[in-house]
């Protein structure tokens, strides 16, 4: 005869099957924890590797080339990416030039791999109108730059221009000796080569302490997550 006791005995060691069903989510979401920690550990080293190369690279730091000259720093945010110079002559003109790196790189024999995109903005006292210039900075061997002109327009210092507004022929399209004669205009302003190397090390420098301070941002952002993590694993 069957022992109906013993039967039930052992039918009652037999573990509740929706429990190891619940049990398994948990699991998946132990295993995806551990995975991230993981990742995020990895992260963290490749941050850290990448800080201690800026550190000990320190490309711009010891070079010091170029000067303001007449011009004075007028604004220089470490949130923006640009800067802003101004003179004013006796006579009573002011101009103002603005400055910030270009996206694209470029291949340099020298120690600036970005060129400038930069404005100048001429104002000559008893008139409303201003004379601007979109220029390209680069490099021209070591620690030489030049400027190059790629166009010239009047704005009236008033009025924002639209996109319909005429600003004049394309610059390329004016005879040499104009070209010439307008760009001579701006060095007899202070736009000379001690100019365009301030601006190049002064950006590039500034650049170079952004994406610093931008790892260093996302190290401690990455650091604390990666605490989290532990803290809830422990």
């Amino acid at each position: 005869m069957y022992n109906i006791s013993r039967i039930q005995i052992d039918y009652g060691k037999v573990k509740d099957p929706r429990k190891r069903v619940r049990e398994m989510p948990r699991a998946t979401q132990i295993l995806r924890k551990s995975r991230k920690v993981v990742e995020d550990l990895n992260l963290l080293k490749v941050l850290q590797s990448e800080i201690s190369h800026e550190l000990s690279s320190n490309s711009f730091q010891d070079e010091s080339i170029g000067s303001l000259g007449d011009f004075v720093l007028d604004w220089n945010s470490s949130r923006s990416q640009d800067v802003v110079l101004r003179r004013k002559s006796e006579s009573g003109e002011e101009v103002a030039v603005s400055a910030l790196l270009s996206q694209k790189t470029y291949d340099t024999e020298g120690i600036f791999p970005r060129k400038l995109l930069m404005k100048v903005c001429v104002k000559r006292p008893g008139l409303s109108s201003i004379l601007q210039f979109d220029c390209g900075v680069s490099e021209k061997g070591v620690c030489r730059s030049d400027f190059k002109i790629r166009s010239a327009y009047f704005l009236q210092s008033t009025t924002v221009p639209g996109s319909s507004i005429y600003r004049g022929p394309l610059f390329s399209s004016f005879e040499p000796q104009l070209q010439d004669a307008l760009k001579e205009y701006l060095v007899a302003r202070g736009i000379r080569e001690d100019l365009t190397n301030f601006l190049l090390l002064t950006l590039h420098k500034k650049e170079q302490g952004q994406y610093l301070d931008w790892l260093q941002k996302l190290e401690s952002f990455v650091m604390k997550d990666e605490r989290l993590f532990s803290a809830a694993a422990g």
